[in-house]
């Protein structure tokens, strides 16, 4: 089997113009980047049309390293869809850097289901990323050097909670002590840096609806306290100007195509262990407004990505999903069943059954707690075997949920036709569409019915620090907000060892902040950081490029 990147560089794409054409976007709204690249001008969104496509939403089980292929999927499906003659556009994020080169490759797809150019998306792309992480980077020498000509808004250098972010994996600037070398050289203090996809700005940025409403955004974004507790803003600080003249062009989404020339919104990419895990606002509104059929991801399991997708996205943005594609491996079922990574190929009908609860929780999740029409997308390997399969499909059924082979990696839009007609089918399904809680209760209380009501657990702690924290945001007025859990993406609990589903566990919660211009709640547990490391081989000393600037090993 080719590599990802070499399926990649063989396929022979469309022009831009004529992906542009087959959505529907005239030539007047594109603009260009190269042959297969352009941003789509935001003016596209007011243009007059009462269209508004159906939202699909693709989630997946808890994350192992064997992969479940979710991106994979949701590039499938839309090419599926593509093959049984409906209009539609697949909503995905941007790859962050980090990822691209430590342990997890790249983020475009896999095998037959990808999106393209994948090495210039996996990359710089169109730089939006490079503009997020210069807001963010503007905006924290903004806040330094206010201090240094003489703090006249009174700052707190104790309480600074902005920082600086850097897009790749350092766990080296964690923690720094900068403004170093004398009294011309900034104010010393304890600082650390941020990973740019856990940003603030990343999430504004993919919750803004216009350039107004990112300048608003970003005026509240809080950047410390002062001496006496009050907030400081970035509107404090006269920066959202000048952080929104960085950002108006990436703001605008990136259009590119599948394999297959399925018209791709690629924009935005928020962390969905650390942010809210999903591609921008804009673009999904945007997908909905071109296509009758508008296919979007989330991050990571279903009790992140999902849940956050469901929980804080869709609540305010005011979308409503018509379904959700809930992805699964043989493979990483049987590794939530205790079976070891090298052992996979071997069919293991024990292990599966042990690791079947993971994915039935997902599953109950969706259809129970968020009332949404739910198709199970068992994601084919080519050493499942067919006991393996029926076991899963079989289990699935029992629970009076659809569930259907998707062979997308192999066979690219052919293999996901099944699942197309499926999720048509479960698009004309009423749905009664929920919200896992309610907005009026208190920051604890919304943290325990997640614990209790999506991850399975039996409640939360909070240490005496993050008490104090939400004392002191619901004192600011801050405790209405939605909440957006920092999590191991390896466990319903904040504990990554504990695999499958979980049971009596408890949630530690130790550090509460407000994200006052994404407008939520960030509850940190366990020993979740925002800025990763690269491990002990990272994915970056394989990728190579040859003297006519073809790059390998990308993926």
């Amino acid at each position: 089997m080719k590599t990802d990147i070499e399926i990649a560089q063989e396929t022979q794409m469309k022009h831009i113009l004529e992906i542009a054409k087959e959505a529907n976007i005239d030539n007047s709204y594109i603009e260009q980047y190269g042959n297969y690249k352009a941003k789509i001008d935001l003016s596209l969104l007011q243009k007059e049309s009462q269209h508004s496509g159906k939202l699909i939403l693709v989630t997946a089980i808890s994350p192992t390293p064997a992969g479940e292929g979710k991106t994979t999927t949701t590039i499938g499906l839309a090419d599926g869809l593509k093959k049984i003659n409906k209009n539609v556009i697949v909503a995905l994020r941007e790859p962050s850097l980090g990822p691209v080169f430590g342990i997890k490759g790249g983020a475009a797809g896999g095998g037959y289901a990808q999106v393209v150019p994948m090495e210039d998306i996996n990359l710089h792309f169109t730089g939006d990323f490079h503009a997020i992480g210069a807001a963010n980077n503007l905006l924290a020498a903004m806040l330094d050097n206010h201090i240094y000509q003489g703090n006249t808004l009174n700052i707190d250098p104790s309480q600074i909670t902005w920082k600086r972010c850097v897009d790749m994996n350092d766990r080296q600037l964690r923690f720094v002590r900068d403004g170093l070398g004398g009294e011309k050289n900034g104010v010393p203090r304890d600082d650390g840096y941020d990973i740019t996809v856990a940003s603030e700005i990343m999430a504004v940025f993919c919750l803004a609806s216009s350039i107004t409403d990112l300048k608003n955004r970003l005026a509240r974004l809080i950047v410390g306290y002062t001496y006496d507790g009050k907030p400081v803003t970035a509107g404090d600080l006269k920066a959202e100007g000048a952080m929104t003249a960085l950002l108006k062009d990436a703001l605008k989404p990136n259009l590119v195509q599948t394999l297959e020339g399925t018209p791709a919104l690629v924009h935005g990419g928020p962390f969905a262990n650390i942010a809210h895990g999903c591609n921008s606002v804009i673009a999904t509104r945007m997908a909905m407004k071109l296509g009758d059929y508008a296919v979007t991801e989330a991050g990571f399991g279903a009790d992140l990505g999902a849940e956050k997708f469901l929980d804080i996205k869709c609540r305010l943005a005011d979308l409503k999903p018509s379904c959700v594609v809930l992805v699964a491996t043989i493979r990483a079922l049987k590794m939530h069943g205790g079976m070891d990574k090298s052992e996979l190929k071997n069919e293991n009908l024990e292990a599966l059954e042990k690791g079947l609860p993971n994915l039935l929780r997902h599953l109950s999740n969706m259809k129970s707690v968020y009332n949404l029409p739910t198709v199970v997308a068992i994601n084919k390997f080519p050493d499942d075997t067919d006991a393996e399969i029926n076991l899963v499909m079989e289990k699935c059924k029992k629970l009076g949920a659809n569930v259907v082979l998707s062979d997308v990696w192999a066979n690219g839009g052919n293999g996901g036709i099944a699942l197309a007609k499926e999720v048509v089918k479960l698009c004309d399904e009423p749905n009664d569409f929920s919200f896992s809680y309610d907005l009026d209760n208190t920051i604890e209380a919304k943290i325990e019915t997640i614990v209790k009501r999506i991850y399975g657990g039996s409640g939360v702690q909070f240490t005496p620090e993050a008490q104090e924290q939400i004392k002191k945001l619901t004192n600011l007025g801050f405790d209405k907000l939605p909440i957006c859990m920092a999590k191991t993406q390896y466990s319903f609990s904040d504990d990554m060892t504990k695999l499958g589903a979980p049971e009596d566990f408890i949630v530690t919660v130790r550090e509460v902040k407000v994200s006052a211009g994404a407008g939520f709640i960030v509850a940190l547990t366990g020993s979740i950081m925002t800025m990763p490391g690269l491990p002990k081989v990272p994915a970056a000393e394989k990728i190579d490029v040859d003297e006519n600037g073809k790059i390998t090993g990308l993926f």
